[in-house]
């Protein structure tokens, strides 16, 4: 199955994916503010669904090129669990907009985490998103494999921009 997602889909098909997941969730973003999600009849932070998830024995990557503004960082300090069970890495490098759905199913597109990229904007307010949603087997696989390289410091040792990292990842 390969699906195109565009604008208000990347909330209801790609977003709303994340509270089913059972083990892994790795999500690289260029972008990270403040995103929010319905919870019921609420609506809370994203980290909220990442706490439930951490909570649950699910392990939760964030890879992201730079540090998220102040609201993102007051919502973070509501969930304590968090601080030692998310993994987080920086790199500012990190352009891609990947999230991997228990290495089954991955989200490959142009969507940052963020209210107007991928979360619960109105009309008048989304960006102009797109991207795919698929199960097929090679694609999975090489978008995991590309975020893992990034995750592991693969590029680093080659990297030019090393100035310019704050939370170098490399071993």
């Amino acid at each position: 199955m390969i699906r195109y997602i565009s604008d208000r889909d990347h909330y209801s098909e790609v977003l709303a994916r994340c509270e089913g997941v059972k083990h892994d969730l790795w999500i690289a973003t260029a972008d990270i503010k403040d995103l929010y999600v319905e919870d019921g009849n609420r609506v809370v932070p994203f980290l909220s669904v990442l706490d439930k998830l951490t909570k649950r024995g699910v392990d939760v990557r964030l890879l992201h090129a730079k540090e998220p503004g102040g609201n993102f960082r007051d919502d973070f300090d509501r969930f304590p669990g968090l601080w030692s069970k998310l993994e987080r890495k920086l790199c500012p490098r990190v352009h891609f907009k990947i999230m991997v759905f228990d290495c089954s199913m991955v989200y490959i597109g142009s969507a940052n985490l963020t209210g107007a990229g991928i979360g619960m904007k109105g009309d008048g307010t989304r960006n102009f998103e797109a991207g795919i949603l698929t199960d097929e087997t090679a694609l999975v696989d090489a978008a995991a494999d590309h975020l893992d390289s990034v995750w592991q410091g693969v590029h680093c040792k080659k990297c030019r921009r090393k100035d310019f990292c704050g939370d170098r990842i490399e071993n």
